[in-house]
């Protein structure tokens, strides 16, 4: 899948994320490496952080994801938006690292998310350890997009998967977020704002008449 095909999926999802995506999935059957709710959390919201200070990983709340979970993230994430002549992979720039902060934050709309994203990857691994005898990060790329495959539409997944296929609408768009607000991605879709100009020579002439602004 090409990255501007991920844009258009991203779009897609982000219309019906309201009603669907941030649903969590039903209950699964227990796994001990993805508790669906960690028993570390932020004891509430604190203060704000001091947004030009520099913070090492988990030193705000506590991180939530594992060695194991962390290296499925990035399978998923490359999945998504791998690397290409323009840019490089999601889990390159981080997104990773975006992923984990995001679920591990102790607002109610993050904490829903964590709920949806860890059994989201529980599902993950057990649909491929049915499948194919492993679980989901020790499969070829083939094999991982397969799966995918499966659940990359909630509109077109079957019955049984559509709450796996929330999931995957919910892990796609983080992972875009965190993609397209790095340097890379802001590069990778031409964006040329955000720069220091020497001068400025106003705005167009063509564009002001069309604005009726000339």
């Amino acid at each position: 899948m090409d990255r501007r095909t991920t844009i258009q999926w991203v779009l897609a999802a982000s219309a019906a994320w309201p009603l669907g995506a941030r649903r969590a999935l039903s209950a699964s059957p227990a796994h001990p490496a993805y508790p669906a709710d960690p028993a570390h959390r932020a004891p509430g919201y604190g203060t704000d952080p001091d947004l030009v200070a520099s913070y090492a990983p988990g030193q705000i709340w506590p991180l939530t994801l594992t060695p194991s979970q962390r290296r499925l993230a990035a399978c998923l994430s490359d999945l998504i938006i791998p690397a290409d002549e323009h840019s490089p992979s999601a889990s390159a720039v981080g997104v990773v690292d975006f992923i984990d902060e995001w679920l591990s934050a102790p607002y109610p709309n993050n904490r829903q998310d964590r709920t949806t994203v860890l059994e989201g990857f529980q599902w993950l691994d057990a649909e491929s350890t049915h499948r194919f005898g492993k679980e989901f990060g020790m499969l070829p790329p083939a094999g991982q997009m397969s799966l995918c495959n499966d659940i990359c539409s909630e509109s077109q997944a079957a019955p049984e998967r559509r709450k796996a296929a929330q999931f995957f609408a919910l892990y796609r768009d983080l992972t875009a977020g965190g993609f397209y607000s790095t340097a890379a991605g802001r590069k990778d879709l031409g964006y040329i704002g955000n720069v220091a100009l020497q001068s400025f020579a106003g705005p167009p002439a063509a564009l002001l008449r069309k604005l009726n602004l000339s």
